[in-house]
């Protein structure tokens, strides 16, 4: 099976647990850069944020077996993976960096998940657990680098082609690959003429660097918003290869892009997202001149921001 049938595989197998997130046009965007543009609500998708459709593909294509699961996550993956834990009523343990995100950190708590903390970031952390996992014969699953994850991702390709059969263009926010790898491989395998552009913090832009450099490799990083898109790819990751075949542009924006597009997106829609969603906003709005009078979506990825992030984007 071809990764183009596992997506539409997973999004059927997902279906009965997830929404169907709206695609909501934007009158603000449409104004403020001649395109025509809507935004793929996944911020109000079940848990928040994307993550639920591959973590929930992954979680149902082993609820048969015994093992135990383990995951490792900036918050929105164990998030996905917790609630999809739930939904089977298998057991698990979400590790954390210690950095975490408090918000995703106590909604993962709700789930009735343990969760446990290790590392500085969500490289080490990732690292760790999956060496843990390996010798205590526990399934680890990666919240990128895996078939079914990235193909539960993908599940949004379909949805996008349901509701804008004739979109020219789709902004996706990246980290380790796993949300724009999985969108744009169905994407281009019903049209390849779709543009399918990647969206980085100008302080965490790994993906970026290492299709520059051909190889996956250590990127220096700097604190970003865009915590959700920080960290690096684990060596072999099936998502690097994805993005040298399909990602057409890659488009780095600031800090202050993202609060900018954020407090936007608060301002005109009424919705709270998260940096990440924000970077692909900012993206849009850096690149606008280059997509007037095309159909355009922004994939708002998620929404689970902290109290201190909220506060942020209204006092200031």
């Amino acid at each position: 099976m071809d990764l183009k049938e596992k997506i539409i595989e997973a999004e059927k197998r997902i279906r009965p647990y997830l929404r169907e997130t709206p695609l909501e046009y934007s009158y603000a965007l449409n104004k403020m850069t001649g395109s025509e543009v809507y935004l793929k609500l996944e911020n109000i998708q079940i848990t928040g944020s994307f993550k639920a459709r591959g973590a929930l593909n992954k979680v149902l294509s082993l609820r048969y077996s015994n093992a135990r699961i383990v995951t490792a996550s900036t918050g929105n993956h164990g998030l996905g993976v917790a609630n999809a834990l739930a939904l089977v009523k298998k057991e698990g343990i979400i590790y954390l960096p210690k950095n975490a995100s408090p918000a995703k950190v106590e909604a993962i708590g709700m789930r009735g998940v343990p969760v446990e903390f290790y590392g500085d970031n969500c490289e080490e952390t990732e690292q760790y657990v999956r060496k843990l996992s390996e010798s205590t014969n526990q399934v680890y699953i990666s919240p990128y680098n895996d078939e079914d994850v990235m193909a539960g991702q993908g599940s949004i390709g379909v949805e996008l082609l349901r509701q804008l059969p004739d979109l020219d263009a789709v902004f996706i926010s990246v980290g380790g690959g796993g949300l724009i790898a999985g969108i744009a491989s169905y994407l281009k395998a019903v049209n390849p003429k779709i543009e399918v552009v990647a969206c980085l913090p100008e302080n965490a832009p790994v993906m970026y660097e290492c299709i520059k450099a051909g190889k996956i490799m250590e990127v220096a990083e700097k604190p970003t918003l865009s915590d959700a898109t920080a960290g690096g790819i684990e060596a072999g990751s099936i998502t690097f290869e994805v993005c040298q075949k399909y990602v057409d542009t890659y488009i780095t924006v600031s800090e202050e892009e993202i609060v900018d597009s954020m407090k936007l997106v608060m301002k005109h829609h009424h919705l709270i997202i998260e940096g990440s969603a924000g970077v692909a906003v900012a993206s849009l709005l850096k690149a606008k001149d280059q997509y007037k009078g095309k159909k355009v979506v922004v994939v708002i990825c998620g929404g689970n921001v902290s109290e201190a992030v909220l506060k942020r984007l209204i006092c200031e």
